[in-house]
């Protein structure tokens, strides 16, 4: 997770939706008790935008919301994975890494289990991850399986031939595939999308608000078969009751109205592809040319995920602990993967990755990937220095 930057255009949509919902809806939505399901406006609002945008028939039974797409995973996890009569079931992340808020979803040990990726080196400083079918296929312990695309940290997006196997594999095992689009589509589209959102019975799709500039109110919201989405439902009921109901009315406001869409179009996706575009320009310009350092393809998103292929010299911690003596911080690679991390040299090369978030203005980040590679050449001037 990473505080979504300050688009402007983004920050003024929400303030005025927000007002407008405190002028007109105060009553409804702030003096008394809403659905658990999420409220009427939203959950309307909802069905009539996916019908629009892609032509689903929904109805209130296949929408649940609740205080952030985090919450709906935590609640998933905890219906859908876990003891029982036929064993352990666990949340598979169908390719690591993968946000780090999906491993402490599980409220029992050893609950969530990854899939290390298929790593494919590019041309000049890039690589990629691929999703590794045939190990997902082996593992006999999945409850339900979840993936963020496009995803954190690297930004990569489900293929549709990706898509299509996850979805083959969830109905072959009767078990919910959950897809996190909190950086996609069909808002607010940091990040390139390879395949749009498909209704599926067995596909829940979730989708927040937080991301599109509003990270701190709390709303997000799954779609998907009933067998999957009223369990969701009476759990936030049993929980945390409902969401917050001014912002659930506000987001029913711009998504009815097209400002969402106009905002994601015109200005959200826009400045994460240029602020990408300068990153990627710093890097390429400022990074020690005899390095080896790759960063994962892909154009737009939030970060840049960057693995520095040296061993023994470096190591995603021990530069975190560096930069951060100048300010400047990164998240070591580590933290994304599933631990144990069995596959062969998957270990390893957690530890040679890091994220470099971009959301902070333009001479912050100049700053900051200065620093960087600087550290990077202490590092590997230190390694061949002769031991006395």
């Amino acid at each position: 997770m990473g505080n979504p930057a300050h688009v402007p255009a983004a920050r003024d949509m929400w303030r005025a939706a927000l007002k407008e919902s405190l002028t007109e809806d105060f009553e409804e939505a702030g003096c008394r008790y809403g659905p658990s399901r999420g409220s009427h406006a939203l959950v309307e609002a909802v069905t009539d935008y996916f019908h629009r945008t892609y032509g689903w028939q929904l109805g209130p039974e296949n929408v649940a919301v609740g205080p952030g797409s985090q919450m709906v995973c935590f609640a998933a996890a905890a219906l859908f994975a876990g003891p029982g009569m036929h064993g352990d079931r666990r949340v598979v992340l169908p390719i690591v890494p993968d946000y780090t808020g999906y491993q402490g979803l599980c409220l029992h040990d050893d609950g969530i289990a990854g899939v290390a990726p298929l790593i494919r080196r590019e041309e000049g400083h890039r690589f990629r991850y691929d999703l590794d079918v045939e190990a997902l296929r082996r593992r006999t312990d999945i409850g339900m399986m979840l993936v963020s695309s496009p995803g954190d940290p690297t930004g990569r997006a489900l293929t549709r031939a990706d898509l299509d196997a996850l979805r083959a594999l969830a109905a072959e095992r009767e078990v919910p595939l959950f897809v996190d689009h909190a950086y996609g589509a069909p808002f607010p589209r940091i990040a390139e999308v390879h395949a749009e959102p498909v209704l599926d019975d067995s596909v829940v799709n979730c989708f927040s608000a937080s991301k599109a500039g509003l990270p701190g109110e709390r709303i997000g919201f799954a779609i998907g078969h009933p067998n999957y989405i009223g369990p969701l439902a009476a759990f936030m009921s049993n929980s945390v009751l409902h969401a917050p109901q001014l912002a659930q009315h506000a987001m029913a406001r711009v998504i009815s109205d097209g400002r969402l869409d106009d905002t994601t179009r015109d200005a959200i996706t826009p400045y994460y592809r240029e602020k990408k575009r300068f990153v990627v320009q710093l890097l390429s310009e400022l990074m020690p040319a005899d390095v080896d350092w790759r960063m994962h393809s892909g154009d737009c998103g939030m970060f840049c995920w960057i693995w520095v292929d040296h061993h023994p010299w470096f190591d995603d911690t021990t530069l975190y602990t560096r930069l951060k003596k100048g300010h400047v911080f990164v998240v070591p690679g580590r933290h994304f993967f599933v631990e144990p991390t069995h596959a062969p040299g998957l270990a390893e090369h957690a530890t040679r990755c890091f994220r470099l978030s971009l959301s902070a203005d333009e001479k912050v980040i100049t700053e900051g990937v200065h620093r960087l590679a600087e550290v990077l050449a202490e590092m590997r001037d230190e390694a061949s220095r002769p031991v006395l």
